[in-house]
């Protein structure tokens, strides 16, 4: 028993190198470029033996000499295949060696058509690719982009658009990215508010409850907000009115009056669209200022602010920002230090590993400067000047005190 167990282990060792062997020599001839790689092993298989053998059987007088002219001709046989693996440690810093290269699209060639004018060819390069690249995000948007923006096709863009969101397997993000992209041509071009409003809420409804989504619903807000967007073309009219030629060289010339500003009327707008658009937070961070700046009520305007941060999935930038301009208030407005250090290390709190919790962490200890500072400010004598002077009609028609 004990001998059949040897020639067993013998026979697994001998299995072992041959498989090791084979699995070089196929990996060897995957990567070659040499065509006469097979027809040197064969030689390779006839000589090696023969140069043993000779070695064996004959004398040092005739044995040396043949042997080393077997090895001779194998060594010219093997050196360039020798002399490349030599080299591969330093012709892979050039070429990338022998690693493979994953297929990726080639869209050069359709932007070069498409700089040139050729808009019909470059569709056709990147419908070439897509056809190997079925999947491919950039290849569907760059074939919207110049139906839509070249072509003037918003039909076929918007298809374009829709094949691409409904194919699955892209982010989120970028699906987000693909529709909006849709929305701003479809504004562009005069297609009506309702359709565009549709491609908003087509991001709504695939990531409810996401940073995306409430994108998406400010996005909506300003179609018809204050600050619409909704009709790009349109100039809009400013008027100007005609007070005469020269007017500060006349004798009677007493100042400017700046047209005053309705300030109740403002707040009444913005409430009204907040009504309509809750999720709208640059009108609401414009009512805050209104309250704060020209009403005297910080409380409504912290109000203001404090719906936004609490708000679930507020980009974290804007958060920051609130939080800082919360902060500026509590010094400008309260000269409360407590409540502005408190606003700032909710920021460390909620954001720790953020550049903004490091911008925070040196505001505050500065934060008692800003304090002394603001109320020193506020203490400096007018002398006889009125308090916001320059806040007041007419005041360039009054002489400067002496």
């Amino acid at each position: 028993m004990s001998h059949i167990g040897d020639i067993l282990i013998v026979g697994l060792k001998w299995l072992v190198i041959f498989a090791l062997i084979g699995w070089v020599g196929w990996r060897a001839l995957k990567n070659t470029e040499d065509d006469r790689l097979i027809s040197k092993w064969i030689i390779t298989a006839a000589v090696l033996p023969v140069a043993v053998w000779i070695m064996i059987s004959t004398g040092p007088f005739f044995g040396v000499p043949m042997a080393a002219a077997c090895g001779v001709i194998l060594g010219v046989m093997w050196a360039p295949n020798v002399g490349g693996i030599l080299a591969i440690p330093f012709t892979s810093l050039f070429d990338g060696g022998g690693t493979e290269i994953e297929p990726a699209p080639f869209y050069s060639i359709a932007e070069a058509r498409r700089k040139q004018g050729r808009y019909a060819e470059a569709l056709a390069e990147v419908e070439q690719q897509l056809v190997k690249f079925p999947n491919d995000f950039q290849g569907w948007l760059l074939l919207a982009q110049i139906q839509a923006e070249d072509l003037k096709d918003i039909a076929a863009a918007q298809t374009t658009i829709e094949k691409l969101v409904n194919q699955g397997g892209h982010a989120p993000k970028n699906v987000a990215h693909a529709l909006n992209r849709l929305a701003d041509w479809q504004l562009k071009f005069g297609v009506d508010l309702a359709t565009v409003r549709e491609t908003f809420e087509q991001i709504r409804e695939r990531f409810p409850d996401t940073e995306l989504a409430q994108m998406a619903a400010q996005r909506i807000a300003h179609l018809c907000g204050p600050d619409s967007v909704a009709q790009p073309r349109e100039a809009r009219l400013i008027p100007v009115p005609h007070l005469g030629e020269n007017v500060g060289l006349r004798a009677d010339f007493k100042g400017l009056e700046l047209p005053g500003v309705d300030h109740d009327s403002v707040a009444a707008k913005l409430v009204k669209h907040l009504a309509a658009h809750p999720l709208d937070y640059e009108a609401r961070e414009q009512l805050a200022r209104l309250y704060v700046e020209h009403f005297a009520r910080l409380d409504l305007a912290t109000d203001q602010l404090e719906q936004m941060i609490n708000h679930p999935h507020q980009p974290e930038k804007q958060i920051v920002h609130w939080l800082n301009l919360l902060a500026d208030w509590q010094i400008r407005f309260a000269q409360d230090v407590n409540a502005a250090r408190c606003a700032l290390e909710r920021i460390v709190e909620r954001f720790p590993e953020h550049a903004a919790a490091e911008i925070a962490r040196n505001r505050l200890r500065v934060l008692g400067l800003e304090i002394k500072g603001q109320q020193k400010s506020q203490a400096v004598k007018l002398g006889s000047y009125e308090q916001n002077l320059g806040l007041k009609k007419g005041w360039l028609a009054k002489d400067p005190p002496t």
